[in-house]
């Protein structure tokens, strides 16, 4: 991993691990490399450079048009620079005929004089992490996106008709995806992806695949790689796959439950085998922590109109934010897991979040209950969906924000998550969910024209 402080040209050549990059270029006769980054709504740029220029990307830089990208600089600062992370590295298997490959790196964003621009997703998850490694820690992510696979129409455009028509667990012939799934994970485990389990998920055609946690950089990594990999093996199959959050109604939506651990020098800072649920004082806090800022980071986890669709009673998403070991109308949930493997669950998220910014939201917040040690109240065992609101008053449970709108107010007004995200993708990211909001609020739907317009 790289800090993205460098000078204008490398005076002490390449390193080791950019080094090996090129040589595997040479041995697996790459001839073009894809120079792949973030912008601040999740979605993925690239610009494609012959293998022979892959050399000088590591020594210069590539240049490109920041005022173009959503949520970079202004036109009068447009000149910009994607700096290759050779530990990124993969070659595309798609995109590969036998005779030639193509493959890709993840670039950090770096201003003109050598500096990380602070706008850039990757460089806001890395500054966080920075301040938690000062701390003594890194976080290891488990996340687990979940997915819809739809037909297409005679002209080739998407459709919400499903694939198939599974439910949980379901085998073949039920699950027509099955073949579909297997090639996504050969084609993720040939990009280094270790894949533990995938199944089909409640609703007809979704699915999950889960993979293997790591440190949170790479997690964000492998988000934005395993989303542009189910898209592109399903489009080979002539089907659409979609993170869209909440694309039918009155079925499960697709989230992306995320497990999270801190480790030291010691091992997993998250275990004590004396706590009833396998839970240290420091998960505890950082526990706290998420629960104080849930509010504020939704808007982050969950950016987009449609994700509060999913975000509501009655569909196994969570409301309120509150943490239990068996109740997952809860926002956090804690497995029944010890030693190396404690750990809890956040199961708000939903993946069409840009992973980064997403990751440094949930983070920042569980430092903050860290430093402040906050405590996250008792675990609720019962049914939080049968509680009336005086019953939520009593046990002190508030709910998620319930619009996008009300999730960028509270993000306006949590210092903590604001200061994670940085001044400027803060300004940025709130300046676009606005624009979101009242072009939706002033859009009117299909629903609404059966309902009322002859009625009225």
């Amino acid at each position: 991993m790289t800090d993205g402080n460098i000078a204008t040209t490398k005076e002490e050549g390449l390193s080791s691990e950019e080094q090996e990059v090129l040589d595997e270029i040479e041995s697996e006769n790459v001839d073009f490399v894809r120079l792949q980054f973030t912008d601040i709504t999740g979605t993925v740029k690239n610009v494609s450079v012959p293998a022979h220029q892959v050399e000088k990307a590591f020594d210069e830089g590539i240049w490109f048009d920041g005022s173009s990208i959503e949520g970079f600089v202004r036109i009068q600062e447009s000149d910009m620079r994607l700096e290759p992370d050779p530990s990124t590295f993969t070659v595309l298997p798609w995109r590969s005929d036998g005779d030639t490959a193509s493959a890709r790196l993840i670039c950090d964003v770096v201003n003109t004089d050598g500096t990380p621009f602070a706008g850039g997703p990757r460089q806001v998850l890395k500054s966080v992490l920075a301040d938690v490694e000062e701390m003594g820690y890194t976080v290891s992510i488990g996340p687990e996106p979940e997915f819809f696979l739809f037909e297409k129409d005679e002209e080739g455009n998407a459709t919400t008709d499903p694939h198939d028509t599974g439910g949980y667990f379901d085998l073949a012939p039920k699950d027509l995806a099955s073949d579909v799934r297997r090639e996504i994970i050969f084609t993720l485990e040939e990009m280094g992806f270790e894949i533990e389990a995938s199944h089909h998920e409640v609703a007809d055609g979704q699915h999950e695949i889960n993979f293997k946690y790591d440190d949170a950089l790479s997690a964000a990594d492998n988000i934005a790689t395993f989303r542009a990999v189910v898209r592109a093996v399903a489009e080979q199959n002539d089907i659409h796959a979609t993170f869209m959050p909440k694309p039918i109604g009155e079925i499960n939506g697709s989230g992306m439950h995320s497990h999270i651990s801190l480790f030291d020098d010691e091992g997993n800072a998250f275990a004590d085998d004396d706590d009833e649920f396998n839970l240290s004082e420091t998960a505890y806090h950082f526990m706290g922590g998420i629960l104080e800022h849930a509010q504020a980071f939704t808007a982050v986890t969950n950016p987009t109109v449609n994700s509060y669709k999913r975000l509501v009673p009655g569909y196994e998403a969570p409301v309120y934010v509150a943490w239990s070991d068996v109740n997952r109308s809860a926002l956090i949930r804690v497995p029944d897991a010890a030693g190396t493997s404690s750990r809890f669950e956040i199961r708000s998220p939903d993946p069409s979040c840009n992973p980064y910014l997403a990751l440094a939201a949930i983070i920042q917040a569980g430092l903050d209950g860290m430093e402040n040690e906050i405590d996250p109240g008792d675990p609720v065992r019962e049914d939080i969906y049968e509680f009336d609101e005086a019953k939520l008053d009593d046990y002190g449970i508030t709910t998620l924000p319930d619009s996008l709108g009300h999730a960028v107010d509270a993000l306006e007004e949590d210092e903590v998550v604001r200061e994670g995200l940085g001044e400027h993708v803060t300004e940025k990211f709130v300046k676009a969910k606005r624009a979101d909001w009242a072009d939706y609020r002033t859009h009117v739907s299909p629903w609404e024209k059966e309902k009322y317009l002859e009625k009225f």
